[in-house]
């Protein structure tokens, strides 16, 4: 598993969106990419997450940001996550965990006493050359987006 740190280049990315399209990193080139990783669509911490990113979206965007999300749900799932709470940006579809892992956010968590695997809610700034410039290991999901700005 990938242990990633500022200044490293961003690993490849070719896995399938929430329509089922191929989707790469490369696709972003030339632009700064938030890529935050999440456990499950429609659970209400990850809800509030995708809720900040869609509120500030537009200050994101402005800013010259994009949001791509990825977790393992299956891109049916992510379709209707994004049509429930009318998400803009791309949820990446990653039930085979390959980019889970290439970020190293799939690990040991403990929840009420129990020990299991799963995805470590992360999320990356990548720079327009393919360079990941933060990492935010502490994600506060109601202040996703301004997580992003104020640091910006």
């Amino acid at each position: 598993m990938a242990t990633l740190k500022v200044g490293d280049k961003a690993p490849a990315i070719k896995s399938k969106d929430q329509n089922g399209e191929d989707i790469s990193l490369a696709q972003f080139k030339g632009k700064k990419v938030v890529l935050y990783f999440y456990p499950k669509d429609d659970t209400p911490t990850c809800t509030k997450e995708a809720c900040s990113f869609r509120d500030g979206y537009a200050k994101l965007k402005k800013k010259g940001y994009v949001v791509v999300g990825v977790s393992a749900d299956t891109e049916k799932s992510h379709q209707k996550f994004i049509n429930k709470y009318d998400l803009p940006f791309t949820l990446i579809s990653d039930p085979d965990r390959k980019v889970i892992e290439d970020y190293g956010v799939w690990a040991l968590k403990k929840f009420m006493g129990r020990e299991f695997m799963g995805i470590i809610r992360t999320t990356f700034v990548i720079s327009e050359k393919g360079v990941i410039e933060r990492i935010i290991e502490k994600v506060d999901s109601a202040q996703a987006a301004a997580q992003i700005l104020t640091e910006a």
